[in-house]
């Protein structure tokens, strides 16, 4: 893979006419680190936010050995990246073809589920010869809020606490270890969405008077975006830590996370050309069916800047943006704020798309990604304590 030290040695140098993903292995180890040495637990990288096999290695270096897998290809995937992970297949609803062939071929032993239904089903396709698995960590999956969160995840998976008894005293029966998980939402603004979740699992375990071996808070925590500036990741952690330590819980359980946005929001950004201006309007070569997907759907506003030789010295304005497709839908409201200066030819940075960036990209009406280079500055911003040097982009101290 080549290196350059930032989006305009890119731009200037090769001129691509296509988006090019800058990526920023530092940035990535750099919040692995953070996770490691700060939460109070296991964290776990939830691989749906970037199945990057160059990120996953980065974080494996940084020290992330456990990842939460979603699907069976997941599953293959790390367990083909890293022999030795620890994998969780964590999403609720699965095909029992894709949890026989992940406990027997691929050594995974924990598995999240939401109901009598799916219990059956993984004792059944876990079982050899008709008899149990006796290694087994599920985990019960409660039905949280996610009205501290941008995105939520509150509607599709989950069993409320005061209806999970049953399923709870069910699974201990047939679990080795008992876990119980929630995910708050994407991009969780407060930290009291952890303390709200956390008092629903006391609900639930004083509700079926279960032992628990596991309490696992998900993922949801928050990146620094346009409109999005949480408080510090230490508070959300205090949080938790206190909610966690006062739950009738074993003395010898764990506590996890599901990191996903998190650990690879600053590990990518992309490098775009401008295509054509109408007015506040940019036509530039990446778009809804590309990396740009949560931009033009859920209005997410990424950091932006014009990459160009001579800095502008023009006023900023608001800009929305057309991707390269034919459909009205690969439309960018914004605002993205650039110099009133900008024209066909410029190159613009768009950051924090280590998540979901290229997760999200199709190769719709044959628009396809580019090169993927090394970058060698910052992240456009950072929840990491960082100082960005680069002379096309200004990053704050947090």
């Amino acid at each position: 893979m080549q290196e350059n030290h930032n989006a305009l040695g890119v731009a200037t140098g090769h001129k691509p006419t296509q988006p090019v993903t800058l990526v920023r292995p530092h940035a990535a180890h750099r919040a692995a680190r953070y996770f490691l040495e700060k939460f109070p637990g296991t964290s776990m990288y939830a691989v749906k936010a970037n199945p990057s096999p160059d990120l996953i290695r980065a974080l494996w270096d940084a020290g992330i050995t456990h990842f939460d897998v979603a699907s069976i290809a997941e599953v293959r995937l790390v367990r083909g990246l890293l022999p030795t992970a620890v994998l969780c297949f964590m999403h609720p609803v699965k095909g029992q073809e894709a949890i026989a062939e992940a406990y027997h071929d691929h050594d995974v032993r924990t598995f999240s589920l939401d109901s009598l239904t799916e219990l059956a089903k993984i004792v059944d396709a876990t079982s050899t010869d008709d008899v149990a698995a006796a290694d087994l960590t599920l985990c019960v999956r409660l039905r949280v809020s996610s009205a501290h969160s941008k995105l939520s995840l509150a509607s599709k998976f989950g069993i409320a606490a005061d209806e999970s008894a049953e399923l709870l005293m069910a699974t201990r029966q047939a679990a080795d270890a008992l876990g119980i998980c929630f995910h708050v939402g994407s991009q969780a603004m407060s930290p009291q969405a952890y303390a709200e979740a956390l008092a629903q699992v006391r609900t639930a375990i004083v509700g079926a008077g279960v032992t628990v071996d596991v309490v696992d808070v998900g993922g949801g925590f928050p990146s620094i975006y346009p409109g999005m500036e949480p408080t510090a990741l230490d508070g959300y952690f205090e949080v938790i830590h206190r909610a966690y330590e006062a739950l009738p819980i074993s003395y010898s359980a764990e506590l996890w996370c599901e990191p996903g946005r998190a650990l690879s929001a600053e590990y990518a950004s992309v490098l775009v050309r401008v295509e054509a201006r109408k007015d506040d309007i940019l036509y530039i070569n990446d778009g809804a069916y590309g990396s740009l997907f949560d931009a033009a759907h859920v209005a997410w506003r990424f950091p932006v800047a014009m990459v160009r030789e001579i800095p502008s010295r023009a006023r900023t304005m608001e800009f929305s943006f057309y991707g390269p497709t034919c459909d009205d839908m690969d439309f960018m409201r914004g605002p993205f704020e650039l110099p009133a200066d900008i024209q066909a030819g410029d190159y613009i940075e768009v950051g924090m798309l280590g998540a979901y960036g290229s997760a999200m990209r199709t190769g719709f009406n044959g628009f396809t990604a580019g090169a993927t280079v090394i970058a060698r500055d910052e992240p456009m911003d950072s929840a990491y304590g960082v100082v960005e040097t680069s002379p096309s982009k200004v990053i704050s101290i947090r």
